[in-house]
């Protein structure tokens, strides 16, 4: 069975692996390098894991960025440097502004003071202090007026900004946790939905993970090359995207497996779900339109397990994936609920996918 990562159970943690990788190769642990060696370990890019895995047991920071210019065109470490560049230089802008209205503020009111002082002096009634000294406060006013009038919209002109950071940061989330082949979510994205599922414990009885795995993957890619593979990765992410409800997350979470997480379901209901799938994908025909070479048939197994049956999302998981693999060993090509006692006797690898 394929799959990109193993269960928490049998292997160290992702990070730990990970970390070990790149020290191995004396790459620096700063971000935008752990990205790169995140997304070649849980394997959603091949082409990615075959470049990194070329530079051999040493790599220079020259070498990674170049991949990661590749691969990641909205890198996380520039991004989010820009963004924390712009924020800083508008709320500068902002906090210079209102200080300047401050202290124009406290100019006025210092104004107001020493006027209402000379007009309550006794030492000074005539016609013409009241009429200076209410020229000089009507042009203060003005003046102040007209002063905060552009703090105002000097201070909306740098939301406006900081709001178009905001989207542009929201944006990169976005593309940082899509999948580039299918367009799906991918592992990054799956994960903290995986966690999330455990924050609200009313609504963990009805939900329902389900890991989904393409049957002989690696008998495709060998036989008609990666290309070849690719396309039918993207097939079938359309077919499984388009036979559930557009509230279901659905993800890419390694080679050739994918994760789908219900709501408000039911086993039943999620059993449906997956043999809708199934079938979809069994009866669609996967052929060259050109030379006619036939590459199916591509069939998907899946398993499935209620978070209900699990204490964190690490057993969720491991119960799904242990479901799926019992999916594998009854043929292939079916579905399978997670129950006590089931069992496996197999250990993977997140560098060597077998059907």
């Amino acid at each position: 069975m394929s799959t990109a990562i193993a269960p928490k159970a049998q292997i160290p943690d992702v990070a730990g692996q990970i970390t070990y990788a790149m020290r191995s190769m004396g790459v620096a642990p700063i971000p935008r390098n752990y990205e790169l060696f995140y997304e070649a370990y849980i394997g959603s890019n091949l082409a990615l894991t075959r470049e990194l895995a070329a530079l051999g047991k040493s790599a220079t920071q020259e070498e990674l960025d170049e991949i990661g210019a590749k691969y990641f065109p909205h890198h996380a470490g520039r991004v989010f440097d820009e963004a924390h560049s712009r924020l800083a230089s508008e709320l500068d802008a902002v906090l210079r502004a209102l200080r300047q209205e401050q202290t124009t503020l406290e100019s006025y009111n210092r104004l107001l003071g020493e006027t209402s002082q000379s007009i309550s002096s006794r030492s000074h009634h005539s016609a013409e202090l009241l009429r200076g000294a209410i020229d000089m406060l009507a042009a203060a006013t003005g003046d102040t007026m007209a002063h905060g009038e552009k703090t105002v919209e000097h201070v909306v002109e740098r939301s406006q900004e900081m709001d178009l950071v905001r989207k542009e940061l929201d944006e990169y989330k976005r593309i940082a946790n899509t999948d580039s082949l299918t367009r799906l979510s991918n592992r990054r994205a799956f994960e903290d939905r995986l966690i999330s599922i455990f924050d609200n414990q009313l609504t963990r009885s009805t939900t329902a993970l389900v890991l989904a795995d393409i049957d002989h993957f690696k008998r495709v890619n060998d036989t008609f090359g990666h290309p070849v593979g690719d396309k039918i990765l993207a097939t079938v992410a359309s077919i499984i995207r388009a036979n559930v409800r557009r509230d279901v997350f659905v993800a890419r979470v390694g080679g050739e497996e994918f994760a789908l997480i219900l709501e408000a379901t039911s086993v039943e209901e999620v059993t449906t779900v997956c043999e809708r799938i199934r079938r979809t994908l069994e009866a669609t025909p996967f052929k060259n339109s050109r030379t006619r070479v036939d590459y199916g048939p591509i069939t998907l197994s899946l398993g499935i397990c209620m978070a209900s049956e699990a204490a964190d999302s690490g057993e969720l998981y491991n119960k799904a994936d242990l479901a799926l693999y019992c999916a594998k060993n009854a043929g292939r090509n079916c579905s399978s609920i997670y129950q006590d006692g089931m069992q496996k006797d197999f250990t993977k690898s997140w560098l060597i996918y077998k059907n």
